[in-house]
């Protein structure tokens, strides 16, 4: 930290050139997931996973951009190896690669699952990718049987016996046409020594095994027929009759409107998957599925019922399953939330002088649907009637289980207007609706799946500024983590405006990580009372659809075994400000939401009548750090 006067007045200006602030934090030093860190001093690089378990060394052309991308990470997962506390796995939306021909060619490679690995309690990371990606020749691609050119949304669970699997979405077209996909697929990894007791830990997850196609989409164009997205995972480590089992859980969407959640499982280490099932029935519109296995084997998938075209209200649901994932009973509404959905009115502004090719074809897959309400705002196609730049974000339901537990207790938090906060104000912006605002926090509730009883929703860390976003919860021995985003400390933070937004127009550095633990079944709740994370950042960067527009994906993840907990998060502490040539003149922002990014001028060949026209270029150092949205970890208390 800093110590003496000159030092101070050093840091804190090199910090807001990186986007970052500091301030006390707990309990370690933040460590990074993603190593694409271009010629920085330390920087390790990504190594092929089968480079990593062989010690064979291989790399292609994709291994070797994301080594020196600075390129965007969102969407982190992080799982700890049940057996070894040493032993963590994460991942990511990992777009490190999608430079991988060079600038002049556009983003036209592959984003990717990451495979991070730590093998001491994530205090440092090895970066990959999960095999399969396109361009990989290593003896592991011929595993896959993902076909797709991208994917994300990443789980990760283990099973007790060195196995670890990753859980994923899948986009993209590997022939380059506009069908999405829409396939959902599990990729499992395990001990090169065998699964029994006696097995080194330190290798657990470590050897890919292969991927499996768990759900197909129906292969139509830009999100328009049966796309499959929004995954969970988790693994029965109960020690009982269904043992090892793997249970996968997503969203169905489809072109004509709606959204069910569908389930599958594997009996046999996730080289197969049953039919998926659909647990939704009769519920038009649905979204972010969790799974939680209770201590007699149990299964429980929560989600979050959403208020659509007149039918249901905004809800946290429970569906249950007492034979090992075969069958489900009803949704079981457990409580009812005013939602905390950031939206906007969308005000279509072209770019001055057009551009001469996107830097992002194919964003859209992480956008909105057409449509005049925009989940997320920033320049030109993507601005806003407000006028104010912010990240996507809705109220979200997550769940877990403690499998060593007696009893048959879910554990769920979601992110919701705080009772009592909500009001009218003038404008488009709102989170319940155009000019409905209200601050968000972080509920939990305790449910009882033997009886069906429940507790109050109670606010975990109750404060009286700032947005608690994105949660996640763990629980293992007896103990509950909880993690979530914070803006208390946003200096600009007002319940009427988005998060890191300011009254001028400005965006500025707002979030932290935050975490709490009980160790009473969620009766009380230690709080930190300094952030986990060890810089505050702006998450309203335009890093995404050409620039244009910030992105920070859909959740942070926590993971324990017993006292110890880890989180990791989406980070912008490494993100190059810069200013944006396109904009002509400057916009209200001030170049606070803007990236470091290269354009000039090109004027084309005159045509017959010796007319000519100009047009921008794409950026042409994307590897210089306006991309540079990282994954952070960190313990968590």
């Amino acid at each position: 930290m800093r110590r003496l006067a000159v030092a101070t007045a050093l840091a804190v200006l090199a910090l807001f050139a990186l986007g970052g602030i500091a301030g006390a934090s707990s309990p370690g030093a933040d460590a990074r997931l993603t190593n694409d860190c271009h010629t920085d001093a330390g920087c390790a690089g990504y190594v092929s996973d089968y480079t990593l378990a062989t010690g064979i060394p291989y790399t292609d052309q994709t291994l070797d951009e994301c080594s020196v991308s600075k390129g965007r990470e969102n969407e982190p997962s992080v799982a700890v190896d049940p057996k070894d506390t040493s032993v963590l796995l994460g991942s990511s939306n990992d777009y490190c690669g999608v430079y991988n021909r060079g600038a002049a060619k556009g983003a036209v490679g592959p984003i990717w699952l990451g495979y991070y690995r730590s093998q001491d309690s994530g205090s440092s990371w090895r970066s990959s990718l999960v095999p399969g990606y396109p361009d990989d020749a290593s003896p592991y691609a011929a595993l896959s049987k993902a076909r797709t050119a991208s994917a994300g949304d990443p789980v990760i669970a283990w099973d007790n016996h060195g196995r670890a699997f990753f859980g994923a979405e899948a986009s993209d077209d590997p022939a380059g046409t506009l069908k999405t996909f829409g396939d959902v697929w599990v990729a499992r990894f395990a001990n090169p020594g065998g699964s029994g007791d006696s097995r080194t830990t330190a290798n657990d997850g470590l050897a890919y095994q292969g991927t499996t196609v768990v759900g197909q989409g129906s292969s139509a164009p830009n999100l328009l027929g049966k796309f499959n997205d929004k995954t969970a995972i988790e693994v029965d480590r109960t020690g009982g009759t269904c043992d090892a089992n793997v249970y996968f859980a997503w969203s169905r969407f489809t072109g004509n409107g709606g959204a069910g959640i569908y389930f599958s499982r594997s009996t046999d280490h996730g080289v197969s998957f049953s039919n998926p099932m659909k647990v939704t029935a009769s519920i038009h519109e649905v979204q972010f599925p969790d799974i939680a296995v209770t201590g007699n084997g149990h299964v429980y998938v929560t989600f979050r019922q959403l208020a659509s075209q007149g039918q249901g209200t905004d809800a946290v649901m429970i569906v249950k399953s007492t034979d090992c994932g075969q069958t489900f009973g009803p949704p079981q509404l457990l409580t009812t939330f005013t939602p905390s959905d950031a939206q906007d009115q969308r005000d279509v502004q072209p770019i001055p002088t057009p551009q001469s090719q996107p830097d992002d074809p194919g964003f859209s897959d992480e956008g909105d649907a057409a449509s005049s309400t925009a989940r997320d705002c920033g320049d030109f196609t993507d601005h806003c009637m407000s006028g104010y730049t912010f990240f996507r974000r809705d109220t979200q339901v997550r769940s877990t289980a403690d499998q060593a537990a007696a009893g048959e207790t879910i554990d769920i938090v979601y992110d919701a207007t705080k009772d009592g906060t909500e009001v009218q104000v003038d404008g488009t912006y709102g989170t319940d609706g155009p000019g409905r605002v209200g601050q968000a926090a972080i509920y939990f509730l305790r449910y009882d799946g033997a009886t069906g009883g429940m507790t109050s929703p109670a606010v975990i860390d109750d404060q009286s500024a700032g947005h608690q976003v994105f949660p996640d919860i763990s629980a293992d021995g007896g103990v509950l983590h909880a993690i979530w985003w914070d803006s208390r400390n946003d200096p600009c933070y007002s319940v009427a405006r988005p998060i890191g937004n300011c009254a001028d127009g400005k965006t500025t550095n707002s979030l932290d990580v935050y975490g709490a633990q009980s160790a009473d079944g969620g009766t009380n709740w230690t709080t930190s009372t300094v952030p986990i994370s060890d810089l505050r950042t702006n998450p309203n960067y335009e890093q995404f659809d050409n620039r244009a527009v910030p992105f920070a994906g859909d959740y942070l993840w926590v993971t324990s075994v017993g006292s110890f907990a880890y989180s990791v998060w989406t980070d912008w502490r490494n993100t190059v400000q810069g200013a944006d040539q396109r904009e002509t003149p400057e916009d209200t922002d001030a170049a606070t939401s803007d990236v470091l990014q290269c354009r000039t001028i090109l004027t084309s060949p005159p045509d017959k009548k010796g007319n000519t026209s100009t047009s921008w270029s794409a950026d042409t150092c994307p590897d210089d750090g306006g991309l540079d949205q990282n994954i952070y970890g960190d313990l968590a208390p």
